[in-house]
């Protein structure tokens, strides 16, 4: 069974701008990495609650996809059975650039 994926306004913005990145610096790179994001989201969706676990009380976790360095934080919803992506950043970001989203 599948939970619901519901994604912030900016997750759109994150994708595109690395996938763009990769891009240039290799035709077919962006391609494949917002295909590995898709596939890590549909893993969530499908097994929410294997994701590390960084805020407890707010039930945000992240999970990374196999290939490229970056953190796909969500929030689970577990009275709808739900999942809201809140950002897809690089991993050596700092925590608060999407601590704001939430």
């Amino acid at each position: 069974m599948s939970w619901l994926l519901e994604f912030r306004p900016e997750v759109e913005a994150d994708v595109g701008e690395a996938a763009g990145w990769y891009e240039s610096r290799e035709p077919g790179l962006g391609r494949a990495f917002v295909e590995e994001i898709v596939e890590t989201w549909e893993s969530i969706a499908t097994h929410p609650l294997i994701g590390a676990r960084h805020h407890p009380s707010l039930d945000i976790r992240w999970r990374y996809p196999k290939r490229f360095p970056y953190r796909i934080i969500y929030q689970i919803n577990h009275t709808t059975e739900s999942i809201l992506v809140i950002a897809v950043l690089h991993a050596a970001r700092h925590e608060s650039r999407w601590q704001d989203r939430i």
